[in-house]
């Protein structure tokens, strides 16, 4: 994986959530999900120990710029089977 970039914003959100760089490497390696968003950008989610970890992130040339992390109440939908 190429290294990451942790944006202040990041760092911010991962204190607030309580979101460690061990679970942001995972859900960027092993996503549930992915999807792309506006500013080409990517949302990576990832289900871990009950709780669901959403990354938002640009793949630049020679790193990964994390943009946020937030943790999400409920999982999307097509991780849900359609349910919200």
């Amino acid at each position: 994986m190429k290294p990451l970039y942790l944006s202040r914003h990041t760092r911010q959100r991962m204190k607030l959530y309580d979101i460690s760089l061990e679970e942001i490497e995972l859900a960027l390696t092993l996503p549930d999900m992915t999807e792309p968003t506006r500013k080409n950008r990517l949302n990576a989610t990832k289900v871990i120990s009950g709780r669901v970890i959403r990354v938002t992130y640009i793949e630049e040339a020679t790193q990964i710029a994390v943009v946020t992390v937030t943790h999400r109440r409920r999982l999307p939908a097509n991780l849900n089977g359609g349910r919200r």
